[in-house]
């Protein structure tokens, strides 16, 4: 009887790395001071800013199925396609370029809902408290490596789409738009370009410099 217990001991699978890691921080936690542990639980004032832009993503939901009732429409009804047509500012009355910038619109709008749910979702798990999603079936990708540096990379990525997608419906509709009008859009794209380009340089040079100091430390 006693020679099983070593060899059922052996067959449990083991421990999840993160498991591993949650039971040694459990047990080197050590209670904090007052202050030190009113500061920290600041951080919980951040969730009602959450919260509110999960309110701004259902604001936006509703702008998606109202953009999409108005682009449904053109498809059949001439007066749907001219009155579509003023409000976008399109001077040449066309279905083809209509239902294109209809279509950017759309595509706009699920982008800045893409930026809403990696503010709240890898905010969250970054500033305030994490979420516990390892091993769940649904966890985003980017999610499980996401750290404030990530974070600003990807939002700087995400808001250059949002920019192209802005200036490729003005260049569409470049008819109604004023030259100095586009250069300063096309001086704002590049700049946002720029803007990304040095915040993954300067994650590159901080994930180069943490890694020589580990192998230096080894």
């Amino acid at each position: 009887m006693n020679e099983q217990v070593p060899h059922q001991a052996a067959a449990k699978a083991p421990a999840h790395p993160s498991d591993v890691h949650d039971s040694i921080a459990a047990q080197a936690f050590q209670p904090l001071r007052p202050m030190p542990a009113m500061i920290f639980a600041s951080r919980w004032l951040q969730v009602p800013l959450y919260l509110g832009l999960i309110v701004a993503q259902a604001v936006y939901v509703v702008l998606f199925v109202q953009e999409l009732m108005h682009l449904v429409p053109i498809l059949w009804d001439p007066n749907a396609l001219a009155a579509t047509a003023s409000t976008l500012g399109v001077e040449k009355v066309s279905k083809e370029i209509v239902v294109m910038l209809m279509v950017l619109s759309l595509i706009d709008v699920v982008m800045i809902s893409n930026l809403l749910i990696m503010v709240i979702i890898g905010g969250y798990e970054t500033f305030v408290s994490r979420l516990h999603l390892e091993g769940h079936p649904d966890q985003p990708e980017w999610l499980s490596h996401v750290n404030a540096n990530i974070l600003k990379v990807k939002l700087a990525t995400a808001i250059i789409g949002i920019s192209s997608i802005h200036l490729l419906k003005t260049f569409i509709s470049a008819d109604a738009m004023s030259d100095k009008a586009l250069l300063w859009q096309t001086i704002i794209h590049v700049t946002f370009i720029l803007s990304a380009i040095s915040i993954a340089y300067i994650d590159r040079l901080l994930n180069t410099g943490a890694n020589t100091h580990s192998a230096a430390m080894k």
